[in-house]
């Protein structure tokens, strides 16, 4: 790269859990600039989330985390030209994109639900994850599936 990488910038825990990945979450839901409304349909969806969830254990929070871990990928293949051909190259992810990703994934399959507000759009895709199901999952077990598939490319990977 000609340019230095872009330090990163510290992240304000969020009001009500005082949670940095709550922020990042909600940066990532936030439309326009609207950020209140961004923490106003995560916390409505943890709300749901809380009522909706069978283990009494567990806080609506922490059912979030695990709906997170269930989406996050391990691999993930990238495109690389070689001689004419394009190979699909599996690739080990970053921790901090293994993140972002499972959240960008969670966000965009609660988008394309059909329930009435975001909040429970949002609040139903996060029962399904930590419960293993859901398309969000999918997708993972889907990049997963394309990775093994293209196991043999990996000695293109440097």
């Amino acid at each position: 790269m000609r340019k230095r990488s872009a330090k990163k910038r510290p992240l304000l825990p969020d009001p009500r859990f005082n949670d940095q990945l709550v922020t990042r979450f909600v940066n990532n839901l936030m439309w326009s600039g609207k950020k209140s409304i961004a923490f106003k349909i995560f916390y409505d969806a943890i709300d749901i989330v809380d009522e909706k969830k069978q283990d009494e254990e567990k806080s609506a929070l922490e059912v979030w985390k695990e709906a997170l871990t269930n989406i996050m990928p391990h691999v993930e293949v990238r495109s690389r030209r070689i001689g004419g051909a394009t190979f699909q190259i599996p690739n080990p992810i970053r921790p901090d994109r293994k993140i972002s990703t499972s959240m960008k994934w969670l966000i965009s399959f609660a988008r394309k639900r059909n329930e009435k507000s975001m909040a429970q759009k949002l609040a139903a895709e996060i029962l399904a994850a930590s419960k293993e199901e859901g398309a969000a999952v999918k997708k993972r077990v889907d990049t997963h599936k394309m990775a093994e598939a293209n196991k043999a490319f990996s000695h293109f990977r440097f």
